[in-house]
């Protein structure tokens, strides 16, 4: 199954259907959202054509094809609008030998890290900075921001088949890859 994962949309329609678009012309069968799905939070400024309503409208439309992760802008009141689940802290999958422990990364992050093993996968959004990296035996993940990247990185989502991690831009252009 090829997954497609994303993180920190912050209400921006723009990039939410620059999201949806890459998830059909990828192929992927599920989305990923690794959370801060819906509020800009007080320390960004507006993404481009902010509009949490839209954002809602597009993604209930995906809403059985949708895994998400609460990150630190979501609240209670997003879950009514929704019509997926939102306020899971995080999710644990699997490829192959590999747990890949998936959060927002504002609690779990690699300076506070979940219960891992040597050769597992933290993946996690939040610093809207794109990262494919070992580090002391974990492999570090971050797919970057849809909306509002961050360290000159553009707006970037990452697929996931077959054990292979990819960052793209959403013109296409591959930014990083991983064999996990």
């Amino acid at each position: 199954m090829k997954l497609l994962i994303a993180s920190d949309i912050h209400g921006s329609a723009y990039y939410c259907r620059k999201m949806l678009e890459a998830y059909e012309k990828e192929g992927a069968q599920r989305m990923l959202l690794l959370g801060d799905i819906l509020y800009h939070g007080p320390r960004n400024d507006l993404p481009k054509e902010y509009a949490p309503k839209e954002v809602i409208r597009m993604l209930n439309e995906k809403k059985n094809e949708i895994y998400a992760i609460r990150g630190n802008c979501e609240a209670e009141v997003d879950q009514m609008v929704l019509q997926f689940p939102v306020l899971a802290d995080y999710m644990v999958l699997f490829a192959g030998e590999r747990a890949i422990y998936a959060t927002h990364g504002h609690v779990y992050n690699e300076n506070h890290l979940p219960p891992m093993k040597p050769g597992d996968v933290l993946l996690h959004g939040h610093t809207h900075v794109l990262r494919a990296e070992e580090k002391d035996g974990l492999l570090i993940l971050n797919p970057g921001s849809t909306s509002i990247p961050k360290e000159g990185n553009p707006p970037t989502y990452a697929t996931l088949e077959d054990g292979r991690f990819q960052i793209r831009t959403f013109d296409g252009d591959l930014i990083k890859e991983v064999q996990l």
